[in-house]
């Protein structure tokens, strides 16, 4: 399955210390074979999952990705605010 990158997760990516960015990538790669510590939301993020490596969070999609069915990664960030920050942001994304 292709994973896609919006600008902020990729933006995120690459601002992490080489450690964290390693893992957060490795994760972000396992994410197409649908492995890790994933998890659907609820409440104002149902159609959204999440994709929990270590304190960080990546707020996903299953959404066409070119021509195919894929995973849209949407936002990512700390675990202390992701989900507040991403609340705001969803309500201009259509969840499927």
């Amino acid at each position: 399955m292709k994973v896609e990158l919006s600008d902020q997760v990729f933006g995120f990516v690459r601002s992490l210390p080489p450690e964290p960015r390693k893992r957060l990538r490795e994760a972000l790669r396992r994410l197409a074979s649908e492995r890790g510590d994933l998890r659907a939301l609820e409440g104002d993020l149902a159609g959204f999952h999440r994709l929990r490596v270590g304190r960080f969070r990546v707020i996903f999609r299953y959404a066409m990705v070119g021509h195919a069915h894929g995973i849209r990664c949407e936002f990512a960030d700390e675990r202390s605010i992701i989900y507040q920050v991403f609340a705001e942001a969803a309500r201009h994304l259509q969840a499927p």
